[in-house]
Formats: C-alpha cells, sequence, structure tokens
C-alpha cells in the first residue's frame, strides 16, 4: 500500500481509470482455493477442539425452533453472533458431527476472504494485490483462525467486512441509494458474525483519507454515521454478553487506567513482531504481568507513539504508512486491552485476534516489496522468483502448524512445549486425558494447572472429577466443595461432588448435590443418570426409571442413560425389558467393555449362548483383564457342545 503526493504520481493516479471489475478474479479464487487447501490438509480432518462444543450446534437448536433461538434469544449460543450460528445450523444439518466438512468451510471462506483481499487492493490501485492475497492465504499467524473451526466466526465475518468494503467502494462511484443499501447489508451481516468488524466504518474513513488526502463531511462522513452507530451498538452488545454470559470480570480484568495502554502498546507490537517473524505460535502465549510502575514497560506504548509520529511526518510525501498503521492499530481496538475480553483470563494475546489487522500491513508490505523490485536493475523474473520462495516457505511453515490442530493432545502437547506454564494448556489436556480414561495421566497435568492459578474453579472441578475416577473420593470432595464455594452455581461441580459421596457412602447427601446440579441445569443428562443410579441404590426403582426416561427423550444419544438403565432393570429380574437398553448402548459406544459384558450377561441368562459369546469375546478385546467375562466364556465353552 503506498501511495506518493509527487506532482507526476498525482497525475498518473488521475488519469488512471478504477477497474471495471471490483469482484475477485475466479482463477485467483481457485489458486488460493488450491493453495489454502495445500496448507491446511494436515487439520482437514481434525477433532473438536477447545470451544467447539460450545460453538457448534447443540441437540436442543438443532430444530427450526432452534434457529429462532439463534436469532431471538440472547444466550442460545456461546455468543450471539446469529449469523454465524446459522452457518454451523446449516453445515450441521449438511454433515452433522463430522468435522471435516466445518474444516473445508472454513477453508473455503479464508480463501474467499484472501481474494476478496485482492480485489480491494486493485480497486485502490494498490500494486502487489496478488502476491498480497496469497501471503494472507498461506501465513502461519492465520492458522489458528483457520484451522480452529470456532474461529469461523473470524472467516466468515471477514468475507461480510471486505464485500462491505468493496461494495463501499462501488457506492462511492455514483452515490446510487441502492448500493448503499448494499454495503449496509454486507456490513450488518459483518457485525452478526462477529462484532470486530465494527471497525468498518473508521476504516473506510482512513481509506478515503489515504485515496484523497482529506476528508469531506457531506461525502465521507455523513453516509457513515449509520454504521457508526450500528458498529457502537453491536460492540456494546458483545461486551454486555461478555460480561453477563461469558464471565468477563473479577480479578483476571482488574487492570487500572494506567495499565491499560501499557497493555495496549506491548499487544501492538506483539501482533507486530508475529506477523514479520512467526516463529514459536502458540495455542495459549504466556500471560504478562502489566506493571506501571516498571520503566521498561512504558517503552512499548511510546515507542508505539514514536513510529506513528513518523507515519505523521512521512505521510507529507507518503500517506501508505500512517494508513497501514491506522488500519492496524484500529482494528485491534476491541482487544488492546481498554475492554475486557474473556481470553484475557488466559492470555493477553491469541493469533486469531489479529486475523483481519493483519491486512493492512501485509499490503503496505506486499506493495513496498512489488515497487522496490519494480525500481532495481534485476531480471524480470527475479520478483516472481523471490515471491514463490517467500510463499513455499510460509505455506511450509503453515502446513507445519496446521499439524497440531488435528486433535487436542497434539495442540496441548505443542502448546507445553512452547509454554510449560499454561495452565490453561494443563488443564485442558487434564481433562482430555480423563475423558479418555485416562485418569492416572490427567493428574499431574491438572495438579500443575492448579498450582499455577490457585482457587480456579474448573480446575478444581477438573481434579475433583479425575481423582473420582481414581476411586479416591476423599481428597476429591474437598477440591469440589471448594469449588463450589468459589462458584455456587457449577452444575458439574455438584454432580462430581455427588459421585464422591456416593463414593463415601453418604447416599443422601449425594442425592441433594444431583438435584442441585438439575435445579442449576435441567438438562445436565450425566447428572440426572447419576441421580437415578443413587436413587436405585437406595431402592428407589420407579424414580430412577422416571429419571432415565428422562435422560434418554433430553438426549437419545447418550449411552450412559440406556447403559444405566437396562442395569436397573437387569437388576429388577427384567431382562428381557433390559436388553433393548444395554444393545443401544453397546450401539452407541461400541469401545466401552463394561457395556459389552453387561450386555452378554443379559443374553446368557435368556439362553442365547452365541450372541453372549460374542459379547464377552469383544469384551475381552477390548479389556484383556475385565473380572468375570474370562470365567463366564470358560462357563460358556462348556456349556455349548463341542
Amino acid at each position: 500500500m503506498t501511495h506518493s503526493k509527487k506532482p507526476h504520481m498525482a497525475r498518473k493516479t488521475a488519469a488512471t481509470p478504477a477497474p471495471a471489475t471490483t469482484w475477485p478474479r475466479p482463477w485467483l479464487f481457485a489458486a488460493l482455493l488450491l493453495a489454502s487447501l495445500i496448507a491446511y490438509w494436515p487439520a482437514l480432518n481434525g477433532e473438536l477442539l477447545w470451544d467447539d462444543p460450545g460453538h457448534l450446534t447443540r441437540p436442543d437448536l438443532q430444530s427450526w425452533s432452534g434457529l429462532w433461538r439463534i436469532w431471538f434469544e440472547v444466550g442460545a449460543t456461546q455468543q450471539h453472533y446469529p449469523l454465524l450460528h446459522s452457518a454451523f445450523w446449516i453445515q450441521h444439518h449438511l454433515w452433522g458431527d463430522a468435522t471435516t466438512g466445518y474444516h473445508l468451510i472454513n477453508i473455503l471462506w479464508h480463501a474467499t476472504a484472501a481474494s476478496l483481499f485482492a480485489a480491494l487492493l486493485r480497486r485502490l490501485q494498490i500494486p502487489g494485490s496478488i502476491f498480497a492475497a496469497f501471503v494472507f492465504a498461506l501465513h502461519p499467524v492465520c492458522v489458528e483462525s483457520v484451522a480452529w473451526i470456532t474461529e469461523q466466526k473470524n472467516t466468515l465475518s471477514t468475507v461480510f467486512y471486505l464485500a462491505a468494503a468493496l461494495a463501499w467502494l462501488r457506492y462511492e462511484d455514483d452515490r446510487r441509494p441502492s448500493r448503499y443499501i448494499v454495503a449496509t447489508a454486507w456490513f450488518a451481516a459483518a457485525l452478526l458474525s462477529k462484532t470486530v468488524t465494527a471497525t468498518l466504518p473508521a476504516a473506510l474513513l482512513v481509506l478515503a483519507w489515504y485515496r484523497r488526502g482529506r476528508l469531506s463531511w457531506r461525502t465521507d462522513i455523513l453516509p457513515l454515521l449509520p454504521w457508526l452507530a450500528l458498529g457502537i451498538a453491536a460492540g456494546l452488545g458483545t461486551l454486555w454478553v461478555e460480561k453477563t454470559h461469558i464471565g468477563a470480570t473479577g480479578d483476571a480484568f482488574a487492570l487500572t487506567a494506567l495499565e491499560r495502554p501499557l497493555l495496549a502498546g506491548r499487544v501492538v507490537w506483539f501482533y507486530l513482531a508475529k506477523l514479520l517473524w512467526p516463529a514459536d505460535l502458540a495455542f495459549f502465549y504466556p500471560r504478562w504481568s502489566i506493571d506501571a510502575h516498571s520503566a521498561a514497560q512504558w517503552l512499548f506504548p511510546l515507542a508505539a507513539l514514536a513510529a506513528l509520529a513518523a507515519s505523521v511526518y512521512w505521510s507529507r510525501r507518503d500517506r501508505a504508512p500512517l494508513a497501514a498503521a491506522l488500519l492496524f492499530g484500529g482494528t485491534l481496538v476491541p482487544v488492546l486491552g481498554f475492554v475486557n475480553v474473556y481470553p484475557f483470563v488466559f492470555s493477553y494475546v491469541a493469533d486469531h485476534f489479529q486475523y483481519l489487522a493483519c491486512l493492512p500491513i501485509i499490503a503496505l508490505l506486499a506493495a513496498a516489496a512489488t515497487r522496490t523490485v519494480a525500481l532495481l536493475a534485476w531480471p524480470r523474473w527475479s520478483g516472481p522468483a523471490l515471491a514463490t520462495a517467500l510463499l513455499l516457505l510460509l505455506g511450509t511453515l503453515t502446513w507445519h502448524q496446521s499439524h497440531q490442530y488435528r486433535d487436542v493432545f497434539a495442540l496441548y502437547e505443542t502448546t507445553l512445549a512452547r509454554n510449560p506454564d499454561s495452565w490453561v494448556a494443563h488443564l485442558n489436556l487434564g481433562v482430555a486425558l480423563d475423558d479418555t480414561g485416562q485418569p492416572a495421566e490427567a493428574l499431574p497435568h491438572l495438579q500443575r494447572a492448579l498450582e499455577l492459578k490457585p482457587d480456579f474453579p474448573e480446575t478444581l472441578n477438573s481434579l475433583g472429577s479425575a481423582l473420582n475416577r481414581l476411586n479416591r473420593p476423599a481428597e476429591a470432595k474437598p477440591l469440589l466443595e471448594k469449588a463450589l464455594l468459589l462458584q455456587p452455581r457449577f452444575a458439574s461441580a455438584h454432580n462430581n461432588l455427588g459421585i464422591a459421596l456416593i463414593g463415601l457412602q453418604q447416599t443422601d447427601t449425594a442425592l441433594a448435590s444431583f438435584q442441585r446440579a438439575l435445579e442449576i441445569d435441567p438438562a445436565f443428562a450425566s447428572a440426572r443418570v447419576n441421580y437415578a443410579w443413587a436413587l436405585a441404590n437406595s431402592g428407589r426403582i420407579p424414580d430412577a426409571l422416571v429419571q432415565l426416561a428422562q435422560a434418554r427423550r433430553d438426549q437419545p444419544a447418550f449411552a450412559d442413560a440406556h447403559f444405566k438403565t437396562g442395569l436397573i432393570l437387569a437388576m429388577s429380574g427384567q431382562i428381557a425389558e433390559a436388553t433393548p437398553h444395554l444393545r443401544r448402548a453397546v450401539e452407541l459406544q461400541p469401545d466401552n467393555p463394561d457395556m459389552h459384558f453387561a450386555l452378554a450377561h443379559a443374553l446368557l441368562q435368556q439362553n442365547r449362548l452365541p450372541e453372549a459369546t460374542a459379547h464377552f469375546e469383544e469384551t475381552l478385546s477390548l479389556a484383556p483383564n475385565h473380572p468375570g467375562a474370562l470365567d463366564a466364556l470358560h462357563q460358556l465353552h462348556r456349556l455349548q457342545p463341542r
């Protein structure tokens, strides 16, 4: 992005007509899509990662009424971005829970954004537009946004943001009301996908100044006032949701009026450094300690102000550096620390925060490189060769970075290798290990997470859960009680406390814990199944079966609800009625040896020996030391004729 105020350059610009079309070239889009697919291939079949389950469409939102709730019920989704969640709703109906489809769509949005970026630069007559588009498509700082399903909000909103910018430039050509309406619709779509795009009106004013060297109240500012109002309203709404529904409050956000500009200065330089030298990229970066009494920390905002002042001075000759700086810093404003966003609990910076903001810096550097090569007396092939070499390097870095998004273990192990003291990475890895039946391996990570960030309710709850699985309820109980002291309406902690109390033979107290969990979250199927199991063990079989029926209605594909129903019916002597539930549990969770064993036992009691034998054998294939399965097989072999 360069602009000269020299007379001969001004005459050249004035004589050059705007391109006839402002939309992406099909061949360029196809090339960008192919390049993106190759670079992101390692993540294409990646599993669900942190926060993905909170963004993909929940079972209670998958109906038409659920789509209505997505649009008109604040709190129905994690963040009130109805257009984004409508896109997820459609994708769920296309391919359900298969993650490859979501990844393909995210790559498609990314390639579309890159091609729109090229079109915008071409419309602004900025050199190096194609080169800049490929840099954006292949730059490793974009991996977190493109390889992580949750960040479809980044890629989708950027598509609408750039489409709105292009539509606005078309409106400036003839000021037709229809073009204004189209541009406004694109901007509204961007806001409904992610409200960081609220910075677009200010960005358009910067572009108007960059192109003409001045701003007009009537033609530049006045038409954008409705957009500014829309952006402010959307931003305030998101801040309210962050505070009231997501939890962006408390000591983690207690920055003073002096500390916030300190943080902002450091954040700007961090993102610029990662863009220029994308080494040691991490899912969770270290969380800095901000101290207004540290003279060294003041160097960051002072250096930023000095760079801005230099750009202002240089703008008398070339407005491009100042325009790029204003666009970069302005787009980052929502995440500079002046307002609270929940991820600040983990780190003040994240790669996905600069996905949109990196565009002006890429444009500036690509234009500068293009002009420099043109001025040098090098062979004509040298420019394309250097550009190709850089793009291959960026693509290779992105390809390697994409590997860590295959699954949670690759993601958090890589994160901990680069940031060993990330308490949230230890917590999430511990939870993943616990969820996959490895509580012993989870324990050291959860304990380390608690050491690094004491008194965090999620860590206390997760550590208590792992200890429950290791049959150490006496150790789990005080941790879970502390979690509830810190967060009384923590349904999962109430549920886990109930499990611990069951282990300590305190059934009546456990029933109260399960009931409290269900009062807080009536759709909490695991708590309802545990409540039912506790009722059954107290001799209240009919009440237990009622609760299990409700759990199966709430989550028809919840294997444990069918399993516990089958066990309770079998224990009550209703073997024939138990068998369909046990069979359904095995269908839903075929890798669970206990479910195969229970079904085999029920089949054995009905004298269905071949089927029982098959499930006992499957039990042993999954758990060679499973108690009872080997003895049962020996008995079956004696019973069956040779």
